[in-house]
């Protein structure tokens, strides 16, 4: 399975069909906190970044369809999960028979078993608890989200990872694609929007066993105070300035260095360490 390269917005919304906004709707439900897509590009460049994927897909928040009408083009079944009866009801009867619209709210609705994709133009405010039940779910390979701009940019790291991140960077790969303006959207959000793709590494970079205990180890080092990270380190419980020292110098980060400035592979082998010298974490 192939995967879009990162940044290529201007290529991927090159592509577009003048169709598919007008199946948007005037607007989303504001008391919901839906936001829906009207700009075609957009629509377009979302689309792509779904083509490559495979299996079934399982769309959170479809609203009127305005990215549910086009995924459906693949035939590939596809589960539309919207929480407004009454736009799940309307868009039941606009879809063909490979789509099926389920009256859920996502943070509660049981996910497939087998490998899916997870997409959609994520609410806004219920950013961080959805993509929080995602990332700690099994089973999906890729998932393609319209998030807050600043959102898609800290989950992929850019400007600095997040805790979230590096909580999760071990077992997921995130890139973001592109800043949708707020005017892609009805009501007009006071915010952009940031496609972000995340995929499910192969190869995870520390074992599934560990992860309660490397994602304290993130929590104690990003909330840790110090100056740099061998103060940070030290001061975590995790290993002397010393020894942490020694580590940044062989990979090349500055002793001034915080948390946020490391990368996946980074957190990975300075877990490794922490575990080979460090004091007891508990």
């Amino acid at each position: 399975m192939s995967r879009p390269r990162p940044h290529a917005r201007s290529r991927a919304y090159a592509h577009t069909d003048s169709q598919l906004a007008k199946s948007a709707g005037p607007g989303g439900s504001h008391e919901l906190g839906q936001n829906f897509l009207v700009d075609p590009s957009v629509i377009g460049a979302f689309v792509q970044l779904v083509a490559p994927t495979e299996g079934p897909i399982v769309e959170i928040g479809p609203g009127d369809g305005a990215l549910t009408l086009p995924l459906s083009r693949y035939g590939r079944p596809l589960t539309a999960v919207e929480v407004d009866p009454r736009r799940a009801e309307r868009l039941s009867r606009r879809t063909p028979d490979n789509v099926t619209v389920v009256r859920s709210d996502i943070l509660r609705h049981r996910l497939p078993r087998e490998p899916h994709v997870i997409v959609g133009n994520v609410p806004f405010h219920l950013t961080t608890p959805i993509v929080r039940r995602l990332l700690a779910s099994d089973h999906w390979h890729t998932c393609v989200l319209l998030v807050q701009w600043e959102v898609a940019r800290r989950r992929a790291g850019v400007g600095g990872a997040t805790m979230l991140t590096a909580h999760w960077w071990p077992w997921y790969e995130f890139a973001l694609h592109g800043r949708v303006p707020a005017r892609a959207f009805r009501p007009v959000p006071s915010v952009d929007g940031g496609l972000l793709t995340a995929y499910r590494r192969e190869r995870p970079l520390v074992v599934a066993a560990e992860r309660a205990d490397y994602q304290d180890f993130v929590k104690r080092v990003f909330t840790g105070p110090g100056r740099g990270l061998p103060e940070i380190l030290g001061r975590a419980g995790a290993f002397g300035p010393a020894r942490a020292s020694a580590w940044l110098r062989q990979e090349e980060v500055p002793a001034r260095a915080l948390p946020k400035d490391l990368t996946a592979h980074q957190w990975a082998a300075l877990w490794e360490l922490a575990r080979k010298w460090g004091r007891p974490l508990n």
